[in-house]
């Protein structure tokens, strides 16, 4: 049936979308709080099982890829012609939540239902994916899947080891995924895609305390870690003067409060967390000699990123001094600032008027792998509303008729992008 996006009518059904994303959660780390079910773990094997079933039921032709991404087609009119993507990823963090990646994936399926029972068939092929790993993991690094799709998955990031010394690449051969391959999973750059759209809720409160039901995703923010080391000086905790001291913990005690303060004094989107403390000793009764300190800092604006990084190396090191300390400085970056196509914002907009939906532009401080999907094509991200803002947590909640609005947009979108002519990525 070739109708344009206006005349076609996407009924999804909250009833059915809700027993797909309770039946997923179930498949979880029983020894671990919440619905945390990690990437490489067994949880995480029968989740993905789970997925390629549920795909095959919808109507899609189901495969998995060289980097463990499992991929639905549903074939559409014009097979040469660039496919549009959708999708997210199904692990979780460790205590995480039922929403975050699974509603991009299941509600796609939801669509794909619709599309398939509206007898509406697409001119270009649409792609389903579940990508691999999208969270953080013990090798410090996100969006596997997606990562390796833009070719931005390296020799050197699987040589990385965990804290039982087991390399990356080592990690993937046990899950069945060679790792040779997962770095040749370059099909998407051999086919580009027209557009790629992500459904996913927004993790944060700014939609909830504004009553929009859709968030038009303007950019995701960039991500710089920090690892700081402070180097003091052991002694007997009961027997050095407090004045005398090297305390590595109390330098890095002031550094927490630096952090937060430059956090805090961001003139936009800016935000900066300390994600732990870690010491060698293990005695309570020694000052501490060493501690590790592991911080990030996110933000859209590039300028603030630098000039915060250039302001805590500063801070740091000046309270350090104070206490006898020293303190080195190892940065990496997480990923850079990405910012959504204009003509998909535009058209997310669009729809989401059109259907009655508020909605409202808002920015992402979560990476996402829209962001390496965005090395690729014209990339835009659909956010629903969280509940009191909160993700990654077990409370992690979000309405199902907030989730429904939000695949109504995402297949409007869809339909709409379908019939476009070719985008530019930097529209």
């Amino acid at each position: 049936m070739d109708l344009t996006s206006a005349q076609v009518r996407l009924e999804p059904l909250a009833d059915r979308l809700e027993a797909d994303v309770m039946a997923l959660a179930h498949l979880r780390d029983p020894d671990r709080p919440g619905w945390s079910r990690q990437v490489f773990g067994e949880p995480y094997r029968a989740s993905r099982a789970w997925v390629r079933e549920r795909m095959r039921e919808v109507g899609l032709e189901v495969s998995q890829d060289g980097a463990g991404n499992i991929v639905g087609v549903l074939p559409g009119g014009s097979p040469g012609a660039p496919p549009l993507v959708t999708g997210s990823h199904t692990d979780t963090v460790d205590g995480g939540g039922r929403f975050d990646g699974m509603v991009g994936v299941l509600g796609a399926l939801e669509l794909v239902r619709c599309l398939q029972e509206s007898n509406t068939r697409l001119t270009r092929d649409l792609l389903v994916v579940d990508f691999l790993g999208e969270e953080s993991n013990d090798w410090g690094l996100s969006c596997l899947g997606s990562r390796s799709l833009a070719g931005e998955l390296t020799p050197d990031h699987l040589r990385r080891t965990d804290t039982s010394g087991t390399a990356l690449g080592d990690r993937y051969g046990q899950f069945g995924i060679p790792p040779e391959q997962a770095m040749s999973a370059d099909w998407f750059r051999r086919r580009r895609p027209h557009a790629f759209v992500e459904l996913h809720i927004e993790q944060g409160p700014l939609l909830e305390n504004t009553n929009a039901q859709i968030g038009v995703v303007t950019a995701i923010a960039g991500i710089q870690r920090l690892l700081a080391t402070f180097t003091g000086r052991s002694d007997h905790a009961g027997t050095r003067p407090m004045d005398d001291r090297a305390d590595a913990m109390v330098a890095a005690a002031r550094a927490v409060l630096d952090v937060q303060r430059t956090g805090c004094g961001a003139p936009t989107h800016g935000v900066a967390t300390t994600t732990s403390l870690a010491t060698g000793s293990v005695s309570p009764n020694v000052v501490p000699a060493e501690v590790e300190m592991k911080t990030e800092i996110r933000s859209i604006d590039s300028s603030w990123l630098s000039l915060a990084q250039q302001q805590l190396v500063r801070d740091i090191a000046n309270h350090a001094q104070r206490e006898g300390v020293d303190v080195e400085f190892e940065w990496t970056n997480d990923n850079e600032i990405v910012q959504t196509s204009t003509a998909i914002q535009d058209a997310i907009a669009r729809v989401a008027a059109a259907a009655g939906h508020s909605w409202r532009a808002v920015p992402s401080g979560a990476t996402h792998d829209a962001v390496h999907m965005a090395r690729l094509a014209p990339m835009g991200m659909i956010f629903v509303p969280s509940r009191d803002g909160r993700s990654h947590c077990p409370e992690e909640w979000t309405d199902f008729s907030d989730v429904i609005a939000g695949v109504q947009v995402l297949g409007s979108t869809l339909l709409d992008l379908d019939r476009a002519n070719r985008l530019s990525v930097r529209e």
